[in-house]
């Protein structure tokens, strides 16, 4: 696992050079909150990172509910089992298994890997402009119909989920990079996914992060010429 820190934010980057899988910890005052869990082997890691922090975990959020962002979600909440899980309200179907559509949505199939047999629920579901600790949510469907992001106005760091990906290239969920298609594969709706970039290319962003790939420094430029490569290519 390599560690960076951000200001506020620190990535916990698990197989950082073959099939990157990111956590993120944004730090409070008191406490941290976790943003995803990658696999089931990061929750020791995650755990000695914050003892090393030296505060507890007092939030774990999750972007989504493909397997590598909750695979070590149960094995986290036995250990700290007063934390407090958040996750969209639409995405908490998913969590429990249930891949039906709603009325409205687009009829494209749910696609990725799922962790099976999931124990934990979400403690609190979330929508858009709710508030999680520092983190600031906003409801970017496209990768799944639920997927959230956060935003940490203090360092201006936003943790996109795979809503973006910065792996392979700076690319909008549902646009294929060669060296590392594999967000691209697990992408709902294409089309959302561009407007829900939008949504994000509004922010004042000065650190990207991505639930794959390097965080990005200044990235504006990065993430408006991924949108028109997506839009042209979808």
């Amino acid at each position: 696992m390599r560690i960076r820190q951000f200001k506020t934010v620190y990535q916990l980057s698990f197989m950082p050079h073959i099939f990157p899988i990111n956590c993120y910890f944004i730090e409070e005052k008191e406490d941290l909150t976790l943003v995803d869990t990658g696999l089931a082997f990061c929750c020791k890691p995650i755990l000695k990172a914050a003892s090393a922090i030296g505060k507890p975990i007092r939030r774990i959020a999750l972007t989504h509910p493909h397997a590598e962002h909750t695979g070590a979600l149960d094995g986290l909440k036995a250990h700290i089992p007063d934390a407090t899980t958040y996750i969209s309200e639409r995405d908490s179907h998913l969590m429990r298994g249930d891949f039906s559509l709603k009325p409205g949505e687009a009829q494209l199939p749910i696609r990725g890997r799922f962790q099976k047999n999931l124990k934990t629920c979400a403690d609190r579901l979330l929508s858009d402009a709710d508030f999680v600790g520092s983190l600031k949510t906003m409801l970017v469907p496209g990768h799944t119909p639920g997927s959230m992001a956060f935003y940490d106005s203090r360092s201006k760091t936003l943790i996109a989920g795979d809503a973006l990906q910065t792996r392979g290239g700076v690319a909008v969920s549902g646009d294929t990079r060669i060296f590392f298609p594999f967000p691209a594969a697990a992408t709902w709706n294409k089309a959302l996914a561009i407007d829900s970039a939008k949504k994000l290319y509004a922010l004042d962003i000065q650190y990207l992060a991505t639930g794959h790939g390097n965080v990005i420094e200044n990235p504006s430029a990065f993430i408006e010429k991924a949108i028109l490569r997506a839009e042209t290519n979808l």
